[in-house]
């Protein structure tokens, strides 16, 4: 299961649609290591002024590593992170997620080119 959802969030979203800011909250609530690697990132996107920043930090364990592949690449998720934190976000790997200032369209597009993949590649990552 990706997220622990509060009966009351499941029952509103069998009625209709779920406002962000409670989603925000039940994937915060659900994945704490991702989502404050996220809000680190925003953070020092901010501070910096930088087009974009990367995390490179390895999850501590594996409870944080399944967080991170559980908040990345749902479609849903990422895309409420990325409207909360008005960025664009990309992935290369567990330990490599991006973020980007939405005008920020040349970095972007060169993080998730197939040579920054094939660049990323670290043999002792083969398994993550």
């Amino acid at each position: 299961m990706s997220l622990t959802v509060p009966v009351n969030l499941l029952e509103k979203a069998q009625r209709g649609a779920v406002p962000d800011d409670e989603f925000v909250d039940c994937i915060r609530e659900s994945l704490p290591y991702a989502w404050s690697m996220v809000e680190r990132l925003a953070k020092e996107l901010d501070v910096t002024g930088a087009p974009s920043v990367q995390n490179l930090e390895v999850p501590p364990d594996d409870t944080a590593w399944g967080e991170v592949f559980r908040l990345v690449p749902s479609d849903a998720i990422r895309g409420t992170v990325q409207r909360h934190f008005g960025v664009h976000m990309a992935f290369q790997n567990c330990c490599k997620v991006g973020l980007f200032r939405l005008d920020a369209t040349a970095e972007y597009e060169a993080f998730i080119s197939p040579r920054a993949q094939l660049l990323n590649q670290d043999p002792s990552l083969l398994n993550c």
